[in-house]
């Protein structure tokens, strides 16, 4: 029965047109939660959510975002399929998490694309990179997308359903040339080995390995990536409102946290400790 359920969960989401990497988003996350029970989706008590929450907090350790992600998903879930309205409110967090994202320095992320001798592994990190993506719109990204005589790329369907343009690299349309002519992609810019987009997973296991054979320790994922791409726009001097655009940020606020990370003025001022 849950499978219906999912089927027709994903179903009103396409029609009420969320984006689709936040439909794959939610169906994963339903699909964890449903799995978790065992039974019809109907004869889950709000205590069992609750029970599910405490378990995702202290045994899967998420995020504050994560959970408020996951409550989100559950109430959406009922509300569309079951044609209920749970109160789930009082499992929201009641207090703000705030993080400052991990970056890498410039010379990290010359060390790490370097250390890549596959081409087509090269092309997507050095890509993400130098544009600012996010996984899912990389791997959304068809060849029509690339416009070279504007050299710009162009992003649709992303993120809130906000489609937007971003800075084509010259370095990058050459090493996306010889890239195209070694493996000629037939729709979508990097395909797997059968066809159809290339995937998350294997993204991520491009810069683990080159992570590895760098020899950089320092914690980063796919979206660290994203993260250091703004932080050394606005290093540079680009504005944060650019920056914004560049990024698809619905909110400034999203943006301002590179300020923190970027902040000159911070930089400057000396540990009493070099006074000694």
């Amino acid at each position: 029965m849950n499978k219906e359920y999912i089927a027709q969960y994903k179903n009103q989401l396409e029609i009420k047109r969320y984006a689709k990497s936040t439909i794959r988003t939610y169906i994963s996350q339903i699909q964890i939660f449903l799995d978790f029970f065992q039974k019809d989706a109907n004869k889950i008590l709000i205590k069992e959510i609750e029970t599910y929450i405490k378990k995702c907090i202290k045994t899967d350790k998420i995020a504050f975002s994560t959970q408020k992600s996951i409550l989100g998903t559950i109430r959406l879930f009922y509300q569309l399929v079951l044609h209920k309205n749970i109160d789930i409110d009082y499992l929201y967090p009641d207090r703000q998490e705030y993080k400052l994202p991990n970056v890498l320095s410039q010379n990290e992320v010359k060390t790490i694309l370097n250390s890549i001798l596959n081409i087509k592994h090269k092309a997507i990190l050095s890509l993400i990179y130098s544009a600012g993506l996010r996984i899912s719109e990389l791997l959304s990204l068809q060849i029509s997308d690339i416009d070279s005589d504007r050299m710009r790329i162009r992003i649709s369907g992303s993120k809130n359903n906000r489609d937007r343009e971003v800075m084509l690299s010259e370095k990058i349309l050459l090493l996306l040339r010889d890239y195209f002519k070694q493996y000629k992609p037939k729709k979508y810019l990097f395909e797997g080995q059968k066809g159809g987009s290339y995937s998350a997973r294997s993204v991520q296991e491009i810069l683990k390995k080159a992570l590895k054979k760098a020899k950089i320790k320092k914690h980063a994922t796919i979206h660290t990536l994203r993260h250091s791409f703004a932080t050394h726009l606005i290093e540079n001097g680009t504005d944060i409102r650019i920056v914004q655009e560049l990024l698809g940020h619905k909110n400034i606020k999203t943006t301002q946290m590179y300020t923190h990370i970027t902040d000159q003025t911070k930089r400057k001022i000396k540990s009493p400790f070099d006074e000694l």
